[in-house]
């Protein structure tokens, strides 16, 4: 993919902290493990790369430490750059001395770093949708359309158990944007916002400008619904894979769906790879009375056990005599000898001590807390 300097990248990496509190409560959206070896952020900003886009800038808001160290310098993703590259933006509010309420509070203080791009449009995304999308067929629509804002989208099943936050783009026959529901009372198939946006810098200066005049931070509900009449807002169709983040069931389901072939081509595609840091473990070990079937097993592992329809992530033990099943286990998580293990996610750091039994369901995961000793 070639460089495309007109285009600045800005990802969020917090705006959804609250939809999975406890996921982060130690840590931003952006940096929840996923998939063995990934962090969401991860995603969009392998897709930005991806697109030719060398300038990208992370906005953060609060326990971003673990974001910070996985992100590093950028190298992995071809961002130590001497110019452009990945820069990480501070969390504070220019308006009250806190940090923000919304998108466009947040663009409007860090609008001295986007002033000084030379770009001609700025690609916005959070890290709440995993997938692997071509930002460059976006813009291409985008500049087709003569639009103001250009809103990915994809079709969604929607009910009342879809989890807060869900915006969904009522359209027309040309693709324009004609209304916006925020949580609608609504059930089926819809059109729901994938938190991804293109548009040009000088339009973007205007609302965030007229927004910080007013007092007004939020992109979705204080410009989408509020302007969608005044502006030429477009909806572009994603029709790949996608899962998206917005409780820990929704969680353990996106990871799990990743258990099937199809789901992982469609995410981790040859010609666009998802990038992430090198952890440079050793291959798994496996004892002689080990059982592995339908997993994804990281480098670094160590299983003595069973491990059945699981995502082990780095470092993970299972000892002797253990069965675990349909369990999300995070970096360096250790079960001891002779527990079963259903339907549990643990979180890093984990001690599970031997002959511990802890059941949950596909509906109701277990939850163990990062660094937790049962």
């Amino acid at each position: 993919m070639g460089v495309n300097n007109k285009v600045l990248g800005l990802i969020f990496a917090s705006m959804h902290d609250s939809t999975v509190v406890e996921l982060t409560k130690q840590r931003t959206m952006g940096s929840i493990l996923f998939g063995g070896r990934y962090r969401l952020i991860d995603f969009p900003l392998s897709n930005m790369v991806n697109s030719g886009i060398t300038e990208v800038g992370v906005i953060t808001k609060s326990n971003y430490g673990s974001l910070l160290d996985h992100l590093g310098t950028g190298r992995e993703w071809d961002l130590a750059r001497k110019k452009g590259g990945l820069n990480l933006l501070p969390p504070f509010s220019q308006n009250n001395d806190g940090v923000y309420r919304g998108r466009l509070e947040a663009l409007n203080n860090v609008w001295s770093y986007v002033g000084k791009s030379n770009c001609e449009y700025v690609v916005l995304s959070d890290c709440d949708f995993i997938a692997n999308v071509n930002f460059a067929d976006v813009i291409k629509f985008h500049k087709d359309n003569d639009a103001d804002v250009t809103v990915v989208y994809g079709k969604y099943h929607y009910n009342e158990e879809s989890g807060s936050g869900v915006d969904v783009l009522q359209m027309d026959e040309t693709n324009q944007i004609k209304s916006v529901l925020i949580d609608p009372q609504i059930a089926g198939e819809c059109n729901i916002c994938m938190d991804m946006y293109v548009m040009r810098k000088e339009f973007l200066a205007k609302i965030v400008k007229e927004a910080a005049a007013q007092s007004k931070y939020s992109l979705i509900r204080d410009c989408l619904q509020a302007r969608c009449k005044e502006f030429n807002f477009v909806g572009y169709e994603f029709k790949g894979y996608f899962s998206r983040i917005d409780s820990v069931k929704s969680y353990y389901e996106a990871n799990l769906a990743l258990l099937k072939k199809e789901n992982r081509d469609a995410l981790f595609q040859k010609n666009a790879p998802i990038y992430t840091k090198i952890g440079d473990n050793g291959p798994v070990k496996y004892g002689l009375e080990s059982k592995v079937s339908n997993s994804l097993i990281a480098d670094g592992c160590i299983i003595e056990g069973t491990v059945e329809n699981c995502v082990l992530f780095r470092g993970v033990k299972v000892n002797k005599g253990s069965v675990v099943k349909n369990c999300i286990l995070m970096q360096s998580t250790e079960v001891g000898a002779g527990c079963q293990l259903t339907s549990v996610i643990a979180d890093k750091n984990v001690t599970i001590e031997e002959g511990r039994v802890l059941t949950g369901s596909d509906s109701y995961p277990v939850y163990i807390g990062k660094n937790a000793k049962l």
